[in-house]
């Protein structure tokens, strides 16, 4: 069995997943999906925290709970299909990495609510939560990198210039056709630092 890792990359409601594995000094993509994570039967459900805007405290706390537990769920479906799917093909997912916004922690509840900014980051990081919910349940180690710092990090542990790096991980979409936007390749290099 090869170790493969998967790197994470959250939106609102879904998430950018892209398995990779090393075969000797070059990477491969071995797996890429969209990871749905808001209730098919809610569209609001993609923004959770802009649905919980006009609500009392507790009902927003009660909404964004069930929310919460429906996407760890799915999350957790499709972590369980991807590792499924690659132990298929002789893989072994080794880890995993989530890449953060700015990793500074929100406030309570009450004034994430009453800041429109601030909603918008509970939004991201609520879905970034339950991807960290639903690797923890599988015990798969997971990487948390802020996003601005991946190129530093890349850099120190595949010791290799960023840029050269770029047009690898860029170089990896050709043969798989779309998407292979931004998404992937941020995805692609995180899951790549958790191999080196």
């Amino acid at each position: 069995m090869r170790d493969a890792a998967l790197g994470l990359r959250a939106h609102s409601g879904w998430a950018a997943l892209v398995a990779v594995a090393t075969n000797g000094s070059a990477v491969e993509v071995v797996d890429r999906r969209r990871v749905e994570m808001a209730d098919p039967r809610r569209p609001a459900s993609k923004q959770p925290y802009h649905e919980a805007e006009d609500l009392t405290l507790d009902r927003a706390a009660a909404l964004l709970e069930r929310y919460a537990q429906v996407a760890s769920k799915a999350a957790s479906r499709t972590l369980e299909s991807v590792a499924d799917d690659l132990r298929a093909r002789g893989f072994r997912l080794a880890g995993g990495a989530l890449l953060l916004a700015s990793g500074r922690p929100l406030p309570k509840l009450e004034a994430v609510l009453a800041s429109h900014a601030l909603i918008h980051a509970a939004d991201g990081e609520h879905f970034r939560q339950a991807l960290v919910v639903s690797c923890q349940a599988r015990g798969l180690p997971l990487t948390r990198i802020p996003e601005r710092e991946l190129p530093r990090r890349a850099e120190a542990a595949l010791k290799q210039p960023a840029a050269r790096l770029q047009a690898t991980v860029g170089g990896l979409g050709r043969g798989l056709g779309p998407p292979w936007t931004q998404d992937q390749k941020l995805a692609a290099l995180a899951a790549w630092i958790v191999l080196a």
